[in-house]
């Protein structure tokens, strides 16, 4: 795996294999049931997030923050509420598995990831003015992972 932003992509791969493969049951939340619950439901929601992301990119999509050279900057669909919907999806995901699974520190690795993606952000947001000029506009309309928020 070479290419532009490559040490972004390991240390992404590096937190979710963590976050994935790290012990269970830590005994964290009261309600085991009920945390089950919110977490099966932000995990189904940051997987339809990544998967409506991944829709309207097609072809664009890369795992390096550096857009592809013969690509196109996406703004409708699900980039028309979130510019990062991908790494919003992850997110959500870890944080399903954080709660599935009653791990404490899958949660702190989740808030790690997400400090991390975005700081990964910024320095793809450099990399998408750079390729499209457009794309200032768009990030002053559209916030990064949440709608209306942030």
């Amino acid at each position: 795996m070479r290419g532009p932003g490559t040490g972004w992509v390991i240390a992404q791969l590096l937190l979710l294999f963590l976050i994935m493969l790290l012990p269970k049951r830590i005994d964290l939340w009261p309600d085991e049931r009920l945390m089950g619950i919110l977490g099966a439901l932000l995990l189904a929601a940051g997987a339809v997030v990544i998967l409506l992301g991944l829709g309207v990119l097609r072809s664009n999509f890369t795992v390096f923050p550096r857009p592809r050279p013969e690509g196109e900057l996406v703004t409708d669909g699900i980039y028309g509420l979130m510019r990062h919907p991908f790494y919003t999806g992850l997110i959500l995901f870890c944080l399903g598995i954080s709660f599935l699974t009653d791990s404490l520190i899958k949660l702190l690795l989740t808030v790690g990831l997400l400090v991390f993606l975005d700081a990964k952000a910024r320095v793809e947001e450099r990399w998408l003015e750079g390729r499209f000029p457009q794309y200032t506009s768009y990030r002053q309309q559209v916030k990064k992972f949440i709608p209306g928020i942030y």
